[in-house]
Protein backbone atom coordinates (compact mmCIF):
# COMPACT_ATOMS: atom_id res chain seq x y z
CA UNK A 1 0.00 0.00 0.00
CA UNK A 2 1.20 3.50 -0.80
CA UNK A 3 -0.06 6.77 0.66
CA UNK A 4 -2.83 4.99 2.56
CA UNK A 5 -4.44 6.96 5.38
CA UNK A 6 -7.53 5.45 6.94
CA UNK A 7 -9.46 5.73 10.20
CA UNK A 8 -11.98 3.14 11.32
CA UNK A 9 -14.08 4.30 14.23
CA UNK A 10 -14.98 2.14 17.25
CA UNK A 11 -18.05 0.05 16.56
CA UNK A 12 -17.97 0.53 12.79
CA UNK A 13 -18.89 -2.38 10.54
CA UNK A 14 -16.64 -2.23 7.48
CA UNK A 15 -16.90 -4.47 4.42
CA UNK A 16 -13.78 -5.23 2.35
CA UNK A 17 -14.40 -6.08 -1.29
CA UNK A 18 -12.41 -6.27 -4.52
CA UNK A 19 -10.96 -8.59 -7.11
CA UNK A 20 -8.65 -11.40 -6.03
CA UNK A 21 -5.19 -9.99 -5.33
CA UNK A 22 -6.54 -6.49 -4.77
CA UNK A 23 -5.15 -6.20 -1.24
CA UNK A 24 -7.92 -7.26 1.13
CA UNK A 25 -6.00 -10.13 2.70
CA UNK A 26 -2.80 -8.08 2.96
CA UNK A 27 -4.76 -5.32 4.70
CA UNK A 28 -6.11 -7.79 7.26
CA UNK A 29 -2.71 -9.45 7.76
CA UNK A 30 -1.14 -6.08 8.53
CA UNK A 31 -3.75 -5.40 11.21
CA UNK A 32 -3.13 -8.87 12.67
CA UNK A 33 0.59 -8.05 12.47
CA UNK A 34 1.42 -11.22 10.60
CA UNK A 35 4.02 -8.91 9.11
CA UNK A 36 4.91 -5.28 9.82
CA UNK A 37 4.48 -2.22 7.67
CA UNK A 38 7.78 -0.94 6.27
CA UNK A 39 6.75 2.68 6.61
CA UNK A 40 4.03 4.39 8.60
CA UNK A 41 2.05 3.03 11.53
CA UNK A 42 -1.07 1.07 12.33
CA UNK A 43 -2.63 2.13 15.62
CA UNK A 44 -5.44 0.73 17.75
CA UNK A 45 -6.80 3.18 20.31
CA UNK A 46 -3.94 5.54 19.35
CA UNK A 47 -1.33 2.90 20.23
CA UNK A 48 1.07 1.64 17.56
CA UNK A 49 0.55 -2.11 17.28
CA UNK A 50 4.32 -2.56 16.97
CA UNK A 51 4.64 -1.42 20.58
CA UNK A 52 2.38 -4.13 22.04
CA UNK A 53 2.99 -7.84 22.43
CA UNK A 54 1.50 -10.32 19.99
CA UNK A 55 -0.44 -11.83 22.89
CA UNK A 56 -1.96 -8.47 23.77
CA UNK A 57 -2.89 -7.84 20.14
CA UNK A 58 -4.47 -11.28 19.83
CA UNK A 59 -6.61 -10.58 22.89
CA UNK A 60 -7.94 -7.42 21.26
CA UNK A 61 -8.79 -9.04 17.92
CA UNK A 62 -11.02 -11.98 17.14
CA UNK A 63 -10.61 -13.70 13.76
CA UNK A 64 -12.99 -16.05 11.97
CA UNK A 65 -11.43 -17.33 8.73
CA UNK A 66 -13.27 -19.01 5.87
CA UNK A 67 -11.96 -22.39 6.97
CA UNK A 68 -11.54 -22.27 10.76
CA UNK A 69 -8.71 -24.19 12.40
CA UNK A 70 -9.93 -26.80 14.84
CA UNK A 71 -7.78 -29.13 16.91
CA UNK A 72 -8.00 -32.88 17.49
CA UNK A 73 -9.57 -32.33 20.86
CA UNK A 74 -13.09 -32.12 22.24
CA UNK A 75 -15.69 -29.64 21.05
CA UNK A 76 -15.55 -28.13 24.53
CA UNK A 77 -11.80 -27.55 24.28
CA UNK A 78 -12.10 -26.13 20.78
CA UNK A 79 -14.62 -23.52 21.90
CA UNK A 80 -12.58 -22.72 25.02
CA UNK A 81 -9.31 -22.40 23.07
CA UNK A 82 -7.24 -19.56 24.51
CA UNK A 83 -9.71 -18.89 27.32
CA UNK A 84 -8.25 -20.97 30.13
CA UNK A 85 -10.59 -19.60 32.80
CA UNK A 86 -13.84 -20.09 30.89
CA UNK A 87 -16.49 -21.99 32.82
CA UNK A 88 -18.80 -24.65 31.34
CA UNK A 89 -21.85 -22.40 31.55
CA UNK A 90 -20.15 -19.67 29.52
CA UNK A 91 -19.03 -22.19 26.90
CA UNK A 92 -22.53 -23.59 26.53
CA UNK A 93 -23.96 -20.09 26.32
CA UNK A 94 -21.51 -19.25 23.52
CA UNK A 95 -22.45 -22.45 21.69
CA UNK A 96 -26.15 -21.62 21.93
CA UNK A 97 -25.57 -18.10 20.62
CA UNK A 98 -23.64 -19.61 17.70
CA UNK A 99 -26.45 -22.11 16.97
CA UNK A 100 -24.00 -24.92 17.71
CA UNK A 101 -25.46 -26.32 20.93
CA UNK A 102 -28.12 -28.46 19.22
CA UNK A 103 -25.76 -30.35 16.94
CA UNK A 104 -23.20 -30.71 19.74
CA UNK A 105 -25.70 -32.29 22.12
CA UNK A 106 -26.92 -34.62 19.35
CA UNK A 107 -23.45 -36.20 19.14
CA UNK A 108 -22.85 -39.35 21.23
CA UNK A 109 -20.39 -37.69 23.61
CA UNK A 110 -21.80 -34.18 23.40
CA UNK A 111 -19.27 -31.50 24.28
CA UNK A 112 -16.67 -34.21 24.94
CA UNK A 113 -16.83 -35.42 21.32
CA UNK A 114 -13.49 -35.32 19.52
CA UNK A 115 -13.52 -33.45 16.21
CA UNK A 116 -10.59 -35.20 14.50
CA UNK A 117 -7.58 -33.58 12.87
CA UNK A 118 -8.57 -30.13 11.59
CA UNK A 119 -12.15 -30.90 12.55
CA UNK A 120 -12.65 -33.52 9.83
CA UNK A 121 -15.52 -35.14 11.73
CA UNK A 122 -17.58 -31.96 11.38
CA UNK A 123 -19.21 -30.39 8.36
CA UNK A 124 -18.06 -27.00 7.08
CA UNK A 125 -21.07 -25.31 8.62
CA UNK A 126 -20.45 -26.99 11.97
CA UNK A 127 -16.80 -25.90 11.99
CA UNK A 128 -17.87 -22.33 11.26
CA UNK A 129 -20.31 -22.35 14.16
CA UNK A 130 -17.64 -23.67 16.53
CA UNK A 131 -15.36 -20.82 15.41
CA UNK A 132 -18.17 -18.33 15.99
CA UNK A 133 -18.79 -19.77 19.46
CA UNK A 134 -15.07 -19.39 20.19
CA UNK A 135 -15.23 -15.72 19.20
CA UNK A 136 -18.38 -15.13 21.24
CA UNK A 137 -16.60 -16.56 24.28
CA UNK A 138 -13.47 -14.49 23.62
CA UNK A 139 -15.53 -11.30 23.24
CA UNK A 140 -12.70 -9.26 21.71
CA UNK A 141 -13.58 -5.63 20.87
CA UNK A 142 -12.35 -6.01 17.27
CA UNK A 143 -13.54 -8.76 14.96
CA UNK A 144 -12.18 -9.75 11.55
CA UNK A 145 -14.32 -12.08 9.51
CA UNK A 146 -13.64 -13.76 6.18
CA UNK A 147 -17.04 -14.98 5.09
CA UNK A 148 -17.20 -18.58 3.95
CA UNK A 149 -17.95 -19.09 0.27
CA UNK A 150 -18.34 -22.85 0.50
CA UNK A 151 -21.69 -24.28 -0.50
CA UNK A 152 -23.83 -24.54 2.61
CA UNK A 153 -27.42 -25.64 2.75
CA UNK A 154 -29.82 -22.73 3.13
CA UNK A 155 -30.76 -23.56 6.72
CA UNK A 156 -27.13 -23.75 7.86
CA UNK A 157 -26.27 -20.57 5.99
CA UNK A 158 -29.14 -18.73 7.68
CA UNK A 159 -28.05 -19.97 11.12
CA UNK A 160 -24.48 -18.83 10.50
CA UNK A 161 -25.62 -15.41 9.28
CA UNK A 162 -27.77 -14.96 12.38
CA UNK A 163 -24.89 -16.03 14.63
CA UNK A 164 -22.49 -13.62 12.97
CA UNK A 165 -24.91 -10.72 13.10
CA UNK A 166 -25.38 -11.25 16.85
CA UNK A 167 -21.61 -11.52 17.30
CA UNK A 168 -20.66 -8.26 15.57
CA UNK A 169 -23.09 -6.02 17.42
CA UNK A 170 -21.15 -3.30 19.25
CA UNK A 171 -17.80 -4.47 17.90
CA UNK A 172 -15.44 -2.86 15.43
CA UNK A 173 -15.81 -5.31 12.56
CA UNK A 174 -13.93 -5.88 9.32
CA UNK A 175 -15.60 -8.31 6.93
CA UNK A 176 -14.07 -9.69 3.75
CA UNK A 177 -17.54 -9.81 2.30
CA UNK A 178 -18.95 -12.15 -0.32
CA UNK A 179 -22.65 -11.85 0.40
CA UNK A 180 -24.92 -9.10 -0.83
CA UNK A 181 -26.83 -9.13 2.45
CA UNK A 182 -23.62 -8.47 4.37
CA UNK A 183 -22.58 -5.54 2.19
CA UNK A 184 -25.97 -3.91 2.61
CA UNK A 185 -25.60 -3.99 6.39
CA UNK A 186 -22.10 -2.51 6.54
CA UNK A 187 -21.59 1.08 7.72
CA UNK A 188 -18.82 1.44 5.15
CA UNK A 189 -17.39 -0.55 2.28
CA UNK A 190 -13.71 -0.34 1.30
CA UNK A 191 -13.13 -1.30 -2.32
CA UNK A 192 -9.62 -2.65 -3.04
CA UNK A 193 -7.93 -2.71 -6.42
CA UNK A 194 -4.24 -3.42 -7.10
CA UNK A 195 -3.09 -2.53 -3.61
CA UNK A 196 -5.16 0.63 -3.30
CA UNK A 197 -8.47 1.54 -1.72
CA UNK A 198 -10.26 3.05 -4.70
CA UNK A 199 -13.68 3.61 -3.14
CA UNK A 200 -14.87 4.12 0.44
CA UNK A 201 -18.44 4.63 1.58
CA UNK A 202 -21.80 3.00 2.29
CA UNK A 203 -23.52 0.84 -0.30
CA UNK A 204 -26.02 3.45 -1.46
CA UNK A 205 -23.28 6.02 -2.07
CA UNK A 206 -20.95 3.64 -3.89
CA UNK A 207 -23.63 2.19 -6.13
CA UNK A 208 -24.29 5.68 -7.50
CA UNK A 209 -20.64 6.25 -8.46
CA UNK A 210 -20.68 3.79 -11.36
CA UNK A 211 -17.23 2.60 -10.26
CA UNK A 212 -15.64 -0.73 -9.39
CA UNK A 213 -18.06 -1.44 -6.54
CA UNK A 214 -21.05 -1.18 -8.85
CA UNK A 215 -19.31 -3.48 -11.32
CA UNK A 216 -18.65 -6.06 -8.59
CA UNK A 217 -22.16 -5.69 -7.27
CA UNK A 218 -23.68 -6.36 -10.66
CA UNK A 219 -21.66 -9.57 -11.14
CA UNK A 220 -23.37 -11.20 -8.18
CA UNK A 221 -25.21 -14.41 -8.84
CA UNK A 222 -27.63 -15.78 -6.30
CA UNK A 223 -26.38 -13.41 -3.61
CA UNK A 224 -22.70 -14.32 -4.01
CA UNK A 225 -19.91 -12.43 -5.72
CA UNK A 226 -18.31 -14.66 -8.34
CA UNK A 227 -15.65 -16.78 -6.66
CA UNK A 228 -13.35 -16.45 -9.68
CA UNK A 229 -13.06 -12.73 -9.13
CA UNK A 230 -12.85 -12.48 -5.36
CA UNK A 231 -10.48 -13.89 -2.76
Amino acid sequence: FQNLSLTIHPGEKVGLVGYSGGGKTTFVNLILRLFDVQQGTIAIDHQDIKSVTQESLRQAIGMIPQDPTLFHRSLYDNIAYGETEADPQAIRHAAKKAHAHTFITSMPEGYDSKVGERGVKLSGGQRQRIAIARSILKNAPILILDEATSQLDSVTEQLIQESLWDLIQGKTTLVIAHRLSTLLHMDRILVFDRGRIVEDGPHDTLIQKNGLYKTLFETQVGGFLKDTKLE
